[in-house]
């Protein structure tokens, strides 16, 4: 079925602003030729949209469902010919880019320089999302690639991995443990801890990794974000068992990675893309800086593991 834009465009706008007038003052039409789109669009769909009296204008059922399934999808639209008609105009390019919150803080700002300098006309939009809003975005063409946590493969994605890194306990450094060369977890048992909340990919791992165990920790306190977790740890107020960059991302001289040991948890960092689609000249560009950095990375680890 073809898809009647100018339609449903008129539609929206008649719904938004609850009048046949205003919306064709908004869309530079007669009322006449604005009414001539809706019974066009109307007659296609089969279906009444607009209940019409000479003092108002109300959505049907049918109506009501189209304009609340609508506008969010067209309104992106909007907004994506937008950008591009801006990047045409001012012949630059953008590039979209998914990574999590621990790799937006610690690495991209440093990476956008470089590349800026090779690459200025070009501008770059960061979601630094979740691992799984990171995916959905890359999977919906929102992102060209993403820097996540790896999982299970989806069929519309390719996942390349990128860097393996260790969890760390993020203690205060006044904390006795904070002079230690390792921790275990039994240590740990009776002590304050913080973690990150269910839904996270950094959640699944560590339950993952404990099992059972996990009901004998002392989870005393639930947030959303590593970086919370390690403004928590900060104030004294518990321990946290977060991946060694979220550490590094703080960069406060507060808080000290110890190693962690029985079990050892390791997380999988990895460029996702969606399979079969090419990336643009400047995200390769972008990507290849992201390699070369992550690849240091990993060897910064190995020394000091």
């Amino acid at each position: 079925m073809a898809v009647d834009f100018l339609g449903l465009e008129a539609f929206l706008s008649i719904a938004e602003r609850g009048s046949f007038r205003k919306a064709a003052a908004h869309l530079n039409l007669s009322q006449t030729g604005l009414s001539h789109r809706i019974r066009k669009f109307e007659d296609a769909l089969g279906t009444r949209l607009l209940a019409r009296t000479t003092r108002q204008v109300t959505l049907t059922p049918a109506g009501l469902e189209l304009a609340a399934r609508a506008r969010g999808p067209v309104e992106a639209l909007i907004t994506v010919l937008a950008e591009l008609r801006a990047g045409a105009s001012q012949g630059g390019q953008t590039v979209a880019i998914g990574c999590l919150p621990t790799i937006a803080v610690h690495h991209i700002p440093r990476l956008l320089v470089e590349f800026a300098g090779t690459h200025p006309g070009v501008t770059v939009k960061v979601f630094d999302n979740s691992a799984s809003e990171i995916a959905e975005r890359v999977a919906r063409g929102e992102a060209e690639f993403g820097i996540t946590i790896v999982s299970a493969n989806r069929w519309d994605l390719d996942i390349v991995p990128l860097l393996t890194e260790v969890f760390v306990v993020a203690c205060p450094a006044a904390h006795a443990f904070a002079t230690r060369p390792h921790l275990s977890w039994a240590d740990l048992e009776g002590h304050p801890l913080v973690r990150v909340a269910p839904h996270t990919g950094n959640r699944a791992l560590l339950d993952e990794a404990l099992g059972a165990r996990r009901d004998a920790m002392d989870w005393r306190y639930e947030v959303q974000h590593l970086a919370t977790a390690i403004s928590m740890v900060e104030a004294g107020l518990a321990l946290a068992v977060v991946p060694r960059l979220a550490v590094e991302a703080a960069g406060s001289a507060g808080v000290v990675a110890v190693a962690l040991r029985d079990p050892g948890v390791l997380r999988r960092l990895g460029v996702v893309s969606r399979r079969g689609v090419p990336l643009s000249p400047a995200a390769e560009a972008l990507l290849g800086l992201l390699r070369r950095r992550f690849k240091a990375q990993g060897t910064k680890m190995q020394k000091t593991a």
